[in-house]
């Protein structure tokens, strides 16, 4: 019997787990592996996406969220001519456009991005709301001089 490996599942989430999307993201099996990017769980409620970037410029690169979708992107301004491709004996660094897709729960924000050595790196954090943090209920002990006294109904 064959194991499934449901890595694919969990790389392009971060913080929630709807399996409708994960789903989805797994069956669109035509998502390019480039550029190489790398997810890490800092603390409880900090992450960081780290995308390996070599050869691009800050301006190059447009960082963007729309919708819950965390968008990372870059178009080539490369000159594609031949005799630029001419030049070249063996061309192991791909500059190439690309778009990398990080969907994000709600509670996800996006501290900021800095881009260093080739690294972009995105600092993202879980801010819970009030409401849905985890809350202490008080019991109290059934002391009956607390209760409701009852009063007896007459007929008038």
């Amino acid at each position: 019997m064959r194991s499934m490996d449901l890595t694919p599942l969990l790389r392009s989430s971060i913080g929630f787990d709807h399996i409708n999307r994960l789903l989805d993201n797994a069956l669109a099996s035509n998502e390019a592996t480039y550029p190489p990017y790398n997810i890490e769980k800092l603390s409880e409620d900090d992450y960081r996406i780290t995308v390996a970037l070599a050869g691009f410029a800050e301006e190059d690169l447009d960082v963007s969220i729309s919708d819950g979708v965390l968008i990372v992107s870059a178009n080539n301004n490369q000159d594609q001519t031949e005799e630029a491709e001419d030049r070249y004996l063996h061309r192991g660094i791909a500059k190439r456009s690309f778009e990398r897709r990080f969907r994000l729960a709600e509670t996800i924000r996006v501290m900021g991005a800095t881009l260093e050595n080739g690294l972009l790196t995105i600092d993202l954090q879980r801010e819970v709301p009030e409401h849905l943090k985890p809350r202490k209920i008080k019991i109290s002990s059934g002391d009956t001089s607390k209760k409701a006294k009852i009063v007896d109904h007459k007929a008038a």
